[in-house]
């Protein structure tokens, strides 16, 4: 798969240092493959970021409306980013370097407005943990906080995985799934109420 290539690519090389070569040569193509199926490497980030969203916003979405109190359900919650993120290591990285630099990059239009709305589903997805948060500080089984606050700190903190994890090759997921839920307890355990 191109896209599954690509984000690896990048978050080896960097979008900077990808070449459409290095993505093909990756999948044993040429490049004419690749842009039979996209314009240029930067419409290929921007179809990598959104299968990566779609990813974590598949595992993560179940556990919105699950039992239990806010603090459960957002437990749940980081619990699934975490074990998505570590799974899907390299569409989670590419998702951050664009974060990160797409200031810096001359878009067409097209490019911008996919951009953009990448960036409303991004959001939207924050939006998810911000209104478990408020049911958490409603409930009483989470403190009493500003909710956006709450909301991007423990995303920040769960994203952050990516600057440290590798996989490694005899990996179970029950072992990455237990990774997941103590980092996930580290962070929920500092917004539980008092």
């Amino acid at each position: 798969m191109i896209l599954d290539a690509a984000a690896d690519v990048f978050q080896s090389q960097g979008f900077n240092g990808t070449t459409i070569d290095d993505i093909a040569r990756r999948i044993g193509a040429t490049k004419g493959r690749v842009y039979y199926y996209f314009r240029s490497k930067f419409d290929i980030y921007l179809s990598v970021y959104e299968y990566g969203m779609r990813l974590v916003r598949e595992a993560v979405e179940p556990h919105v409306d699950g039992p239990g109190s806010g603090r459960d359900r957002l437990t749940a919650m980081s619990v699934a980013h975490a074990v998505n993120l570590m799974t899907n290591l390299s569409y989670h990285d590419t998702i951050h370097q664009g974060i990160h630099r797409r200031s810096a990059l001359a878009l067409k239009a097209r490019q911008t407005e996919q951009l953009a709305e990448l960036n409303t589903l991004r959001e939207s997805y924050e939006i998810m943990f911000r209104q478990v948060v408020e049911e958490g500080m409603a409930d009483g089984s989470l403190l009493s906080e500003e909710p956006k606050l709450v909301a991007r700190a423990l995303l920040s903190g769960l994203n952050s995985i990516d600057s440290w994890f590798r996989t490694r090759p005899d990996q179970s997921l029950g072992e990455v799934e237990e990774l997941a839920a103590r980092v996930a307890g580290l962070y929920i355990g500092g917004l539980a109420a008092r």
